[in-house]
């Protein structure tokens, strides 16, 4: 596709023009995403690309994806640099070292079986941003031979992302299990924004629905739900 605004906007825009299940890859974006519509910097020599598809389970299997998409990018970095401890930071942070190896950002729309998901995944590939608002890594970083190509990396990534999706779509057991057994920080305590509210907990569980399950320093426990939060390392 070469250079694109965003794989994310484009999969939009063919939403409107009606679509067939696809891949959309770019080489570089001009005007990439991130959660809450922060920049998402695209260097030349990452993936960047969106899955887009029909979901007929709809919101239930959506609402699962950023931890699907997470364990995928983290199956990635498993398979060309087995030997970098990959975490993931709740919901969909995929780092080494505290340093971030990927973007994530998903997008629905639609209703019944029109009902659309894209999954807009950037891993870095072959380069690290410049100026992000925190620490960044690369496969080629972390020990992945940049003879590799994106080619074979890409290819990994779709084969991890159809295999994490199944499981979405069977349920979220596996996949809370799996994402629980990489997390970090679990057991650890975290300083947490909720809106204007900043506390200390420890992370102690992934909930049955995503929600990141903390217990305060009184004994009780509270669900934190994705989208609610800003979480860093106390």
């Amino acid at each position: 596709m070469g250079i694109i605004d965003s794989t994310n906007t484009e999969a939009k825009r063919r939403v409107q023009a009606g679509f067939q299940n696809q891949w959309l890859v770019a080489s570089q974006q001009t005007a990439g995403r991130g959660r809450q519509d922060r920049q998402w910097l695209s260097p030349q020599g990452n993936i960047y690309t969106t899955a887009l598809f029909r979901e007929p389970a709809g919101l239930a299997v959506a609402l699962r994806l950023p931890f699907a998409c997470a364990l995928a990018v983290s199956d990635v970095v498993r398979e060309h640099a087995p030997a970098a401890e990959v975490r993931l930071k709740w919901p969909n942070d995929v780092r080494i070292d505290r340093k971030k190896v990927s973007g994530i950002l998903l997008e629905t729309g639609g209703t019944g079986s029109e009902f659309w998901i894209a999954a807009g995944i950037g891993v870095n590939v072959l380069a690290v941003p410049e100026n992000v608002s925190q620490p960044a890594t690369s496969l080629v970083e972390l020990g992945m031979p940049p003879s590799m190509g994106l080619e074979a990396v890409f290819g990994s990534l779709r084969r991890a992302f159809s295999v994490r999706l199944q499981q979405a779509r069977e349920g979220f057991a596996e996949i809370r299990e799996t994402w629980l057994a990489r997390a970090e920080g679990l057991g650890e305590t975290y300083h947490i924004r909720a809106g204007d509210v900043a506390f200390d907990a420890v992370f102690e569980d992934l909930g049955a629905d995503g929600a990141m399950v903390v217990r305060l320093p009184d004994g009780s426990r509270r669900s934190i739900s994705a989208g609610e939060v800003e979480i860093r390392r106390s």
